[in-house]
This record gives structure tokens, sequence and C-alpha cells, in this order.
């Protein structure tokens, strides 16, 4: 079966092939880690491998997401088992950027694509103790031969109703490599149900909570958010307006609300965190189309910047920091076809928080939040200025909102030490 699998995985990738060396030269992706990828000479590790007298644990994390996700976990681990030695990979190019400035005590390298060649060669040189797959990663071959040298397991866990149902067309070709998993520490009782449909057995799963919530920042003063709010010059009276990981429809809409009430409300600021660097530029066209002065993360370490109204993050891994000094919070990628972005991030820090219809990917987060009447649902320009205005007119009333949204996130904590027993046993 796996040279089943390496066959279809080749007649995709030479029908893709095209589009890919397009990308490459366009765009600069993936390029880089191309022999840890396609043959899996990770970085740090010789081709026979080093037998490591302590327990080691490979974290594998697809992209920037799950790579903040685990500094929780991390700490929490290297407080109760000091003696065990980590190696994270990635998948994405700012993934594993920002797992080398994050983690850079640790080995950080890419994960091998699922051809067998390549995983085999991965495995053999990283000898794991113990794999452990951030939140869904159901990759055959990788599961396959990972399961003969050590126990695999998935933590913080989800699955969303599309992707439950499209591994039920899979059917039979799924279920063995659900199967050969150790244990599955899911989000919720939805997500196990999922799970379960998919080919898991009851014995295999366990529901622990998000990591995220315990992952989250509350502290507006953290030594992080003070520097940026020096840097960025905002004053104690300004109102800060943040569109974070948005795509296009987002930066369109929040650029036009402000240019149309800059004078409106003149201690409004805007500032926008586009979800993908390569789009950096591209939104800083958009801002500089506008009219309105602005200035970009890259080149805010110099000047005073406290008469700058729109601030462009062009830059990785500071969003989390950024909500600190945030009033009212827009999360991105809801208003077009991503499914949302992780909405725990300003709620911990108890900013008025908003997000658009389409958040397929955090439904069981966006419902708590709801039912707690924490955040607002914006589905039209008109909702998106009418809240806004709301936030700036009625600031008591915003600020309990923010309040319920922070008090929701501390009652929520935990899971990160229920993820952690069970690894310990594993």
């Amino acid at each position: 079966m796996p040279y089943v699998r390496n066959l279809v995985y080749l007649l995709i990738l030479i029908l893709i092939s095209p589009w890919l060396v397009v990308t490459a030269l366009t765009k600069g992706k993936y390029r880089q880690g191309f022999a840890e990828k396609f043959l899996g000479l990770v970085a740090h590790f010789p081709a026979t491998g080093i037998a490591c007298p302590r327990r080691r644990i490979w974290l594998h994390a697809v992209s920037v997401g799950e790579v903040n996700l685990l500094e929780p976990l991390l700490q929490e681990l290297e407080q109760r088992y000091p003696d065990w030695e980590y190696v994270i990979s990635t998948t994405t190019k700012t993934g594993h950027k920002l797992a080398r400035q994050k983690y850079s005590r640790y080995p950080i390298v890419y994960c091998p694509l699922d051809f067998s060649w390549a995983v085999k060669t991965a495995l053999r040189r990283i000898k794991p103790d113990l794999f452990v797959l951030v939140e869904l990663e159901l990759w055959p071959n990788l599961i396959h031969y990972a399961s003969k040298v050590c126990p695999v397991t998935i933590i913080n866990g989800r699955l969303s109703e599309s992707s439950a149902k499209g591994y039920k067309r899979l059917g039979l070709f799924i279920r063995p490599t659900i199967r050969k998993l150790t244990h599955i520490a899911v989000q919720n009782q939805q997500y196990a149900d999922r799970f379960e449909e998919i080919g898991a057995s009851q014995q295999q799963l366990t529901v622990t909570g998000s990591i995220k919530f315990d992952g989250a920042e509350s502290n507006p003063d953290n030594p992080k958010t003070l520097e940026l709010r020096r840097l960025a010059g905002i004053a104690d009276d300004d109102i800060v307006l943040l569109v974070g990981s948005s795509q296009v429809e987002e930066e369109e809409l929040c650029l036009d609300y402000f240019k149309t009430h800059l004078d409106t409300f003149p201690q409004l600021k805007l500032i926008l965190v586009p979800r993908h660097p390569e789009r950096f530029n591209e939104v800083a066209g958009m801002c500089q189309q506008t009219g309105i002065p602005f200035v970009r993360r890259s080149a805010m370490e110099s000047g005073n910047h406290a008469n700058i109204r729109l601030l462009l993050i062009d830059v990785i891994g500071e969003l989390g920091a950024w909500w600190g000094l945030t009033n009212i919070a827009f999360v991105g990628g809801s208003l077009g076809s991503r499914g949302g972005q992780n909405m725990i991030e300003p709620a911990a820090y108890g900013a008025t928080v908003s997000f658009g219809p389409n958040t397929w990917n955090f439904k069981d987060i966006v419902e708590l939040i709801l039912q707690h009447q924490a955040a607002k649902v914006i589905y039209s320009r008109e909702q998106f200025e009418e809240f806004v205005r709301w936030c700036i007119e009625s600031p008591e009333q915003a600020a309990a909102m923010g309040q319920a949204a922070a008090e929701l996130v501390a009652d929520q904590q935990g899971a990160t030490g229920k993820t952690v027993d069970i690894l310990s046993y594993l």
C-alpha cells in the first residue's frame, strides 16, 4: 500500500508541477527545505541517526498557528521533564521561520512529504521515541512508518464537518491510518465523535479542551506589547482598530471605512495584519491608494509614528502581541472563503471582538463565544460601520463585551496539563 500511495503522489506531483515551478520562481515558495521535504534529509541529524540517551519527542506543527500553539505545551513539558529532548518540524516556510525564532534551542526541520523513502529516511535520522502531530495531519505513509518506530499521537485534535465528510469518502483507505494512531487528544466531544465516524475507537480518544486557550496572553502590559506600543506611538487615549489575519475583502472594507471616517473619529487608528507574507507589498499598495499616510512595521524601528494613524504589520509572528494594544478587533479570514482565524487571542486581552460569518474552521469556539455574548458577527459593510461606531460611542458597553470574552478564555484553560499527562505515559 505505501508504494501505491507513492505512485499516486508522483502522478499528482507531475500534474501540478507547472504550477509549482511558476510559484517557486515568482513567489519563492516551495524552494526552501527541498532535500528535507522530498528526500527526508533532515538538518541537524546524520544519515544513521544518533541514539539519544534521553527521551526524544518529535513535534510536528504545520504552520504559524500550530507553531504558536506549541509554546504553552513546551513550557509545561520542559518544567515536568527537563531531561527530554525535542525536535520540531513544520511544513510551511513561514512556520519554519517562526519556529526558528521562538524555539532556537531545539532542532527545527521541515517535515518530509508523504513519500515512503522520505519518511523512512527522516525517521532513521531523528530516531524519535514519540511522534506528536498537532491538530490534524493524517498522512498515511508518515503515520504508517512512524508507528513502526514509536507511539504516534494527535494533540489538540480538531476535525471539521467538511473534513470528516471527505475522510469518510476515503473509507477503507483512511481507517488503517487512524487505527495506527496510539492516541488522539481532541478539543471537544464533537470532534471526538467525528474521529469515531472515520475509524477511531473510543479507547484511542480523550477530550482535553483546546491548548489555544492556555497559550493566549492576557496581560496587555507584557514586554512585547509594551515595546510595540512605544514603536507605534500609541497613546492612552487612542482607539485602536486592528484587522488581523486579513484577506483582500476585509482589507478593502476596513480601508474604505477608515478613509471615510478619518475625520469623524480623530482618535481612531487602524492596524492591518495580512494573513500571508507574500501579500505584504500588495496590501501596502492598497494603503497607499487611500492617500492616508501609513507606516510599515518593517520600517518602524526609527522615527516618531505618534501622528501616523494607519499601520501595516509586514512581519510574521507578532500578531499575538499587537492584539494586546487593541480596543476593537476584527478577526480576518471570515468574510471570504478561508473559514476564519483564531479569535481566542484578542478575546483573552479583553478586546471587543468581531468577525465575519464564515468561521467554520472555528465553529465550536465561535459558538461558545457567541453563547456568552462575548463577540459580534459582522455580515455586511453597514454592520461593520455600526459596530465600530458602537464601540467608540458606547465604550462602557464595548468594554463589558471585552471583559466577558476575557473571562470566558480564562474559564476554558487547562488543556495543556491534560495533554502533557497523556504524553507522559505514551
